[in-house]
């Protein structure tokens, strides 16, 4: 059974891309070479197979191997907390159990999406998970991908039922949100950001760090951004949370992971390549891509004299 603990999950978690190949197969070099690049960065946990990996794209098989790879790979140095979700009961129940055999200290399991259940619905979904395995479950609340918000009355019903539920990424684009759960749960529940845009607002009312989606691109400068707004003085904090906003923005100008992948092919990382229905990031994504690259070197520091940054809304 994992030692992990509610107190453990802090930090820059990379929420991990799943590089393909032109063939569509899973490229396992590319993969390695990521995870090695995230531990070096000082991020403190790997998140594969989330909405960031394309999970609903990978049949249970390669589910299975790429946290299984991430396990091996990170050798402990990384705490690895492997997506599985779905909007089965049985899938997600079937998936969390792979993923704990599979050597993940922790699952996260996302709000089922399309079938729109009740909270009285979200609660015995998440309780009937986090009973199925013994390793901690962190909770992925998203609604503007799943149709449904996980309410902070269902949460406690939720972590009265199951001990083992210690944390929830909240991706409401909501504050006030996080500010309410961290008020009623305290220790009990750590809430991590699911939104890098909002990770210093976030922590500023309590939440414990990010999973982060630039952190693959920029695992250093992420991690010492998150670092900072946890221990460091507000105005350094300040400045280094706004030098990544562009590129935060960025990751977001179509839907995730095209722009990300687009980002890291251009860094000669991996190739771009996403599974269907996604498409590659668009012309005019990749020359909005490459002007905000343009500000950071290759170590991730933002170059003299960068602009502040005018892309759109994230998705």
């Amino acid at each position: 059974m994992s030692t992990m603990s509610a107190a453990r999950i802090e930090g820059t978690y990379t929420a991990l891309v799943t590089p393909f190949r032109g063939d569509l197969a899973i490229d396992w070099a590319a993969f390695d070479a990521l995870v090695e690049r995230q531990i070096a960065g000082g991020v403190k946990g790997l998140v594969p197979c989330g909405t960031t990996g394309e999970s609903p794209t990978l049949s249970h098989d390669e589910h299975r191997a790429v946290v299984a790879r991430a396990v091996k790979v990170a050798k402990g140095r990384a705490v690895v907390l492997a997506g599985a979700g779905s909007n089965s009961t049985q899938e997600a129940i079937g998936l969390a159990l792979a993923s704990e055999s599979a050597g993940a200290d922790a699952v996260m399991v996302v709000v089922p999406y399309y079938n729109k259940p009740t909270q009285d619905g979200l609660v015995a979904h998440f309780v009937a998970v986090a009973k199925s395995v013994k390793c901690p479950v962190v909770i992925y609340n998203i609604p503007g991908r799943s149709g449904v918000d996980l309410l902070p009355d269902a949460m406690g019903r939720i972590v009265d039922a199951a001990p083992n539920v210690v944390g929830t990424k909240e991706a409401t684009g909501n504050v006030l949100r996080a500010q309410e759960l961290v008020r009623r749960f305290g220790d009990r529940l750590t809430v991590m950001c699911g939104d890098d845009t909002l990770t210093l607002p976030m922590v500023a009312v309590g939440a414990r760090g990010v999973i982060s989606v630039t952190s693959n691109l920029l695992p250093g400068p992420v991690s010492r951004a998150t670092e900072l707004a946890l221990t460091g003085d507000r105005e350094t904090a300040l400045r280094a949370h706004q030098a990544l906003v562009p590129v935060h923005e960025a990751m977001f100008l179509e839907s995730n992971p095209g722009p990300v992948k687009a980002a890291l092919a251009m860094r000669e990382l991996m190739q771009d390549t996403v599974r269907g229905p996604l498409v590659a990031a668009s012309k005019k994504t990749r020359e909005a891509l490459s002007a905000v690259l343009a500000t950071y070197d290759q170590d991730g520091a933002s170059a003299p004299g960068a602009a502040r940054s005018t892309l759109g809304e994230r998705h």
